[in-house]
């Protein structure tokens, strides 16, 4: 039940929106300055990077951009000659002009998926073609920048259709028009700049009065305030920029303190969104003057990032990948967190993590002018208490262990997965997370994606860990907590423990190094019996010879989603049984192809015979 306090936020909201609906002119006039002072010069950064390999990735991908063949996502697009921009090139929907709050954004049925949509009108790809104007001095990159400039304007008026209809997004967009800006503003004619910066205020205009309080207090909070701040920061002759400022700064400093934990892990429980989060925070500071407590909140964050990629530098995905970025979406997603650690070691100065020359190309050199450079720090096994996250590693593998809860209120971008692990040998994936695939352009996928099945946990009688309500909101979710855990030269310990209702299910993970896992689960709860079931993703089939159980392990076809939009077939290993609680399962992993395991299981322990050693694990309790 909505608050009065929330009522009349939104009363508040809906009557000025609607004054902007009614009186559409912005009141911004412009005054002639047009470069932004706390960025480094794009022409100076353009000469550095000549001669790198990230030059050749962005012509060959402006040059498709011009042809309209444009990457998002998992796919490609081609829009032809006119771009139509509220539509979904996929199912081939669109949406009229109507007041942006009637639009049926969530419909799939109705307005296509929304984040087909929404990726491309973030006009990304535009900062990607100044970019590549001033890589390559070719007219055509910038003749393309204006075109579809003015294309969107002529289908997008204020406060009208899809693209007005998510505060966030609005805030993605005037975040790339800042750096199209910033690069290419100089080149533009004096009409056709009138124009942008009025539409730019406009949207400025938007992200103030739609702040996302209390629809999704989250990265899209932390999104808007991030842009309105950098707006009124980095435009001055904006009529609210100084207030502007103020409220994205005051905004940015309470959400920094709630969206961070202690441990520096994101609150949403999702790997992917804590990069998002990373990246907002990091533009912030260095437009900003960062007070010291913010700055060790990005040391704690990194430090987080810098554990979860490993020495394989890939970002695990625990939880919704969505495929975006806040700056350059493209790329290996889960080679993102790359730049993002790069960017932090530059700004704050640090060379305990892990990035090479090429990783600052993508962000940091066009943000703070560092182009060279590299760090190879050790890693080590830790355990992050508040997400519940612990990276087990040893020279030739590692471990990550999710006894974490499900993300703050309705949990939207977490899925079930408690005590899921995920497994990496010789810097080779053994087991994954199956992926998010999609939002809302299918329910029942939205749901089997991030259901407990999808993920290297137990379900039992056929349930997820909490009930999925919508594409974004669970209700009764787990309470899930790390338990104890031990760490050593020689081996690692974790346990972890989710009760779903009367239900409880124990994870030990013993970590013998190099190259052996030991997993194993109790179940606890009613009397009876109970379909219980253990599930195994595999990065690819023959993975399986390097899993041992001590009940059979039967092959199961699955899905697997590497980047938003896109599934693949892909293989799972299931053990499954009808028995009384408690029961017990357990599980072996080799990290070196050839070993094998006998497992065993009785009644208070599990034996593991491995290279002519018997070990014994007791049932965790």
């Amino acid at each position: 039940m909505r608050s009065p306090r929330e009522i009349r936020f939104r009363l508040r909201q809906e009557i000025r929106n609607l004054w902007l609906l009614a009186f559409p002119s912005s009141s911004y006039k412009e005054h002639g300055a047009w470069p932004l002072p706390a960025l480094p010069s794009g022409a100076h950064i353009a000469c550095k990077l000549r001669g790198a390999g990230f030059v050749s990735h962005v012509l060959e991908t402006a040059d498709r951009i011009v042809a309209h063949r444009f990457p998002l996502l998992a796919f490609s697009i081609e829009t032809g000659p006119l771009i139509e921009w509220r539509r979904d090139y996929i199912s081939q929907r669109a949406t009229g002009l109507d007041y942006f709050r009637l639009i049926p954004y969530l419909d799939a049925s109705r307005a296509g998926d929304h984040k087909n949509i929404w990726e491309l009108n973030r006009h990304q790809h535009l900062v990607l073609l100044a970019q590549a104007f001033l890589f390559s001095d070719d007219i055509s990159y910038l003749d393309e920048i204006l075109a579809q400039l003015n294309r969107w304007w002529q289908q997008n008026p204020f406060q009208r259709g899809i693209n007005w209809a998510s505060a966030l997004e609005v805030a993605f967009r005037a975040f790339s028009w800042i750096w199209v800006y910033h690069l290419v503003g100089d080149r533009m004619s004096g009409h056709f700049r009138a124009s942008f910066l009025k539409s730019l205020h406009q949207h400025g205009l938007h992200i103030e009065n739609n702040f996302s309080i209390y629809f999704s207090p989250n990265t899209h909070l932390l999104g808007e305030a991030v842009v309105l701040h950098a707006l009124g920061r980095l435009f001055p002759s904006f009529p609210q920029a100084s207030r502007w400022e103020r409220l994205g700064r005051e905004t940015i400093e309470v959400e920094s303190k709630r969206q961070v934990r202690s441990d520096g892990s994101y609150f949403e429980q999702s790997t992917y969104y804590h990069v998002y989060a990373l990246d907002m925070f990091l533009f912030h500071a260095l437009i900003s003057e960062p007070a010291p407590d913010y700055l060790e909140m990005l040391g704690r964050m990194a430090d987080f990032l810098q554990a979860l990629m490993g020495p394989e530098r890939r970002l695990p995905f625990l939880g919704d990948e969505d495929g975006g970025r806040w700056f350059h979406p493209y790329g290996a997603r889960d080679e993102f967190g790359r730049a993002t650690l790069a960017t932090a070691a530059s700004l704050l100065g640090r060379q305990d993590w892990a990035f090479e020359a090429e990783d600052l190309h993508s962000q940091a050199a066009w943000w703070l002018g560092c182009t060279q450079g590299a760090a190879h720090p050790p890693y080590y096994s830790r355990v992050f208490r508040d997400s519940g996250l612990a990276c087990m590693q040893s020279a030739t593998g590692r471990i990550i262990f999710d006894a974490g809860p499900f993300g703050p209120g309705a949990a939207g971008h977490s899925h079930s997965d408690s005590l899921t692990v995920l497994a990496v040998a010789h810097e080779e994936p053994l087991l994954v997370d199956s992926g998010t695939y999609t939002y809302v352009g299918d329910p029942r996928l939205r749901d089997a994606f991030r259901g407990s099945a999808a993920h290297n946990t137990v379900r039992i009688d056929g349930h997820d860990q909490a009930v999925p309500l919508g594409p974004f909101r669970w209700s009764e979710p787990p309470e899930v907590r790390v338990t104890s855990c031990t760490f050593s030269e020689s081996q690692d310990e974790v346990t972890g423990e989710c009760r779903t209702g009367p239900i409880v299910h124990r994870r030990r993970v013993r970590f013998i190094k190099p190259d052996l896992v030991l997993i194993l689960d109790r179940i606890e709860g009613p009397v009876g019996e109970h379909s219980l079931e253990q599930f195994w993703h595999l990065f690819r089939p023959e993975v399986k010879s390097q899993l041992f159980f001590g009940s059979s392990a039967h092959d199961h076809d699955c899905s697997h989603s590497p980047v938003f939009g896109a599934k693949q077939p892909a293989q799972c290993l299931v053990v499954r049984r009808r028995a009384e609680l408690p029961s017990t399962f357990a599980a072996a992993i080799v990290m070196r192809k050839g070993d094998s395991v006998v497992v065993t299981e009785h009644a208070d322990h599990a034996k593991f015979e491995y290279r002519g050693d018997l070990i014994e694990v007791p049932w965790p309790t």
